[in-house]
């Protein structure tokens, strides 16, 4: 079985982030692999074990976004594939990353196509349904269990706070939601064996594409973090006075009623 996985380099926004010139500040950051998609990578490796076949981790991004990908392989996928966009592109979307996974995808052999429900960081959670489009494959998304019985695909997934059960077919895509599994570290083994796993790196032009084709199709004007919260207020004394003061404050200070 071949078993692709899409993954992104996000920031770990269980660290400390700066705004400088309305973009997130690099420098001091910490860059991880986007949470929901050590989902789909934990996934694709047991359906492997399960199946049999071969794991590939594909990103889009600049040389920088190799560090995830070595974690991808130390966990234990079997490949790796960079498309480097560092030199072509100044600014994509989820259009663009959507039209430049899918165009590398649709001269593979796939089965199966794993990726997170959503980034971290943007949190749209379109690049999967796109690529599916793309390729005229079905997807489910928000998946919380995947059974393969041959060519016939049983799918668990999240909404709402209730479930839904999903039976469709190869190929397909779905995208990994938290409960799905527990990822593994990746053991110090597997960090030297990723060190040895080919890690293939292709451009544009590699893929026939240029920047026209995948010219974003948004724009981001601003980014800024929230304002901070200021400290609550505890009322105290009997509840009509509590009452009466809740009320005042609202009309003079929150200014809402």
């Amino acid at each position: 079985m071949n078993i692709y996985v899409l993954l992104k380099r996000t920031f770990d926004t269980e660290e400390k982030i700066s705004i400088q010139n309305g973009q997130i500040a690099e420098d001091g950051a910490e860059f991880i692999i986007n949470p929901y998609d050590e989902y789909a990578v934990e996934e694709a490796i047991q359906v492997r074990d399960a199946h049999g076949g071969e794991v590939t981790v594909v990103t889009v991004g600049g040389e920088e976004s190799e560090k995830q990908l070595r974690t991808a392989l130390a966990m234990g996928a079997d490949k790796a594939v960079l498309i480097n966009t560092e030199d072509d592109l100044d600014y994509g979307d989820q259009f663009t990353t959507a039209s430049v996974l899918s165009q590398y995808l649709k001269d593979q052999d796939v089965d199966l196509i794993l990726a997170g429900n959503v980034a971290i960081d943007g949190g749209s959670g379109q690049v999967g349904p796109r690529v599916a489009e793309q390729l005229d494959i079905p997807y489910v998304t928000t998946i919380t269990k995947l059974e393969i019985d041959g060519e016939t695909v049983t799918v668990t997934r999240d909404v709402e706070g209730d479930s839904e059960v999903i039976e469709t077919s190869l190929p397909l895509l779905v995208t990994a939601q938290q409960g799905l599994n527990e990822p593994r570290y990746p053991s110090l083994p597997g960090i030297m064996k990723a060190k040895k796993k080919p890690l293939e790196e292709l451009e544009l032009d590699d893929l026939d594409l240029d920047e026209d084709d995948v010219e974003a199709k948004t724009k981001t004007i601003e980014i800024y973090l929230p304002p901070k919260k200021e400290a609550g207020k505890v009322l105290e004394g009997e509840l009509d006075v509590q009452v009466s003061e809740l009320v005042q404050l609202l009309r003079n200070e929150a200014k809402v009623v």
